[in-house]
């Protein structure tokens, strides 16, 4: 539900009231020394376009699908981090740097 602004003419109050669209006209209906203050929309949610900070919850997510594939570009960033699975992404990535072809890529050398 948005939030509406509302300026009462008699006292010169300004106050926000949450409501629906049908509910804020009723309401303008009801009273008739209060009218709606148009204003822009806050559509900036605390980011910098597209700058913004995944939240927990998909970092999370981005864990799970890391796990499961431990050798992707994702596991660097969010897979474990503890010494076993960091030397075990290291050496793979030493594999196939060296036998870039059996892996799908191509060498370096060629």
């Amino acid at each position: 539900m948005p939030v509406y602004t509302f300026l009462n003419n008699e006292t010169g109050e300004e106050y926000d009231l949450l409501m629906k669209i049908a509910d804020r006209e009723k309401y303008l209906a009801k009273n008739p020394n209060i009218q709606q203050v148009i204003t822009a929309p806050n559509i900036n949610k605390g980011g910098v376009g597209d700058r913004t900070k995944p939240d927990a919850g998909f970092k999370e997510v981005l864990s799970r699908v890391a796990d499961n594939s431990p050798y992707s570009p994702l596991a660097d960033d969010y897979g474990k981090k503890d010494a076993k699975s960091v030397a075990i992404r290291d050496s793979v990535k030493r594999v196939k740097k060296k036998v870039g072809s059996i892996m799908g890529d191509k060498p370096k050398h060629l």
